[in-house]
């Protein structure tokens, strides 16, 4: 039994935390700049009556683990952070003592010796990858599982029956992160629904990266000037065609598609890629469409931003939601409109319906980085914490 919290909402001070036990897939940009927000948050969650405890982390190569009620020591954790930031594996820390709890996926680590046997230990399952396989064994795994949280987009678009498989789980999966960078996007739609409210239509810039390279075009400058910008700063994925192809976009539109009920697959959604075939990565090396690819695109892009300019508008990569389809690519809008007032790496998703008609209502805020999403992230395995109030552990 925990002990009765104090006026004010502290835990008293002979009070035990309950903990929620999560395993950590990916640690990747997004993984590990999780990790930093849970060690971050200890002294403010504790505060609270709470604990986040990591009993295991994987990364490409490795599998850490510790299933002892404390989880990873919050010294290995940072540890950790540092080695993946650096570009290290696992492997690469050095104690003895960690190398007991150290396995690699080619002499038996293996994912599935994660899973809790049915009726076993309670976990939650953070998906930090980009892998349609690891999301769809999670998905397939949802029964034995106390909760997954999500912040790789590829399973909630895969085929309607894995993402019925979601829909089935409830409240056990929470995947805000994967649609607006840890915007609150996804939760306003499940108010507004719950309340009987009618979507009629959802524009948003879901991509930072293209806002950043939206902003530049309209200052004039050249599309192959502003994507080099933009991947030398980062802001791009190695090979900045997987950003102008769109697909990621396509993505987070059908996410909230399906979001509002429509039975639409990825392949339902109307993309615009900003590279045509001949300069995709299947048929151009990325160092050859960087040097010569590239520029070939700025007069027609050139074209398209000033023919919007004539006819007093301004050219933004949206996706658009409504009358039952998913469309995204270059949309020319008004200047003073929620998109056309957007500037920078900023995502924005403006929502229209029965109660918001005459004006959308407009959610805002950063679009690039690791920390809005990894915070996002967080905040949905805070949501879970219900499952685990008055417990000590989570084993």
């Amino acid at each position: 039994m925990t002990a009765a919290s104090p006026p004010g909402g502290r835990p008293a001070p002979d009070a035990v935390c309950p903990a929620i036990p999560v395993v950590v897939l990916g640690l990747g940009g997004v993984g590990r700049t999780l990790l930093q927000h849970i060690l971050r948050t200890r002294e403010s969650l504790a505060q609270g009556g709470l604990r986040v405890v990591v009993h295991a982390v994987v990364d490409s190569q490795h599998i850490l683990t510790d299933w002892s009620p404390g989880g990873i020591a919050d010294p290995e954790l940072r540890a950790i952070v540092e080695a993946k930031a650096a570009r290290r594996p696992l492997s690469s820390l050095s104690s003895s003592e960690t190398n007991k709890r150290l396995t690699s996926h080619a002499h038996g680590g293996s994912f599935e010796s994660l899973l809790p046997p049915a009726g076993g230990a309670s976990r939650v399952y953070v998906d930090c990858t980009s892998t349609a396989d690891l999301g769809c064994t999670l998905v397939q795994a949802l029964p034995r599982l106390a909760g997954l949280v999500l912040a790789n987009k590829k399973p909630l678009t895969d085929s309607l029956a894995v993402y019925d498989a979601v829909l089935r789980a409830g409240r056990r999966v929470r995947y805000e992160a994967t649609c607006g960078a840890g915007l609150p996007v996804l939760g306003t739609l499940d108010r507004m629904l719950g309340a009987g409210d009618e979507i009629q239509r959802i524009a948003g810039a879901l991509s930072g990266t293209l806002g950043y390279v939206m902003a530049g075009l309209e200052e004039g400058r050249p599309l192959s000037e502003v994507v080099r910008a933009a991947k030398a700063a980062g802001y791009t994925e190695p090979d900045p065609r997987d950003d102008l192809a769109g697909t990621d976009v396509a993505r987070k539109a059908l996410i909230l598609a399906r979001k509002l009920g429509w039975r639409l697959e990825l392949a339902d959604v109307a993309v615009e890629s900003l590279v045509p075939p001949h300069l995709a990565p299947a048929a151009m090396p990325l160092p050859l469409f960087l040097e010569a690819g590239l520029p070939t695109l700025d007069d027609a892009m050139a074209q398209r931003c000033a023919a919007a300019r004539r006819d007093g508008n301004v050219l933004r990569y949206a996706a658009t939601i409504e009358g039952g389809s998913c469309r995204v690519g270059l949309l020319a809008v008004a200047p003073d409109s929620p998109l056309g007032r957007l500037k920078g790496s900023d995502n924005l998703v403006a929502i229209s319906s029965r109660c918001y008609a005459s004006s959308p209502l407009v959610i805002q805020g950063a679009g690039a980085g690791n920390d809005t999403t990894a915070a996002g992230v967080l905040a949905d395995i805070l949501d879970m914490q219900d499952r685990w109030a008055g417990a000590a552990s989570g084993q």
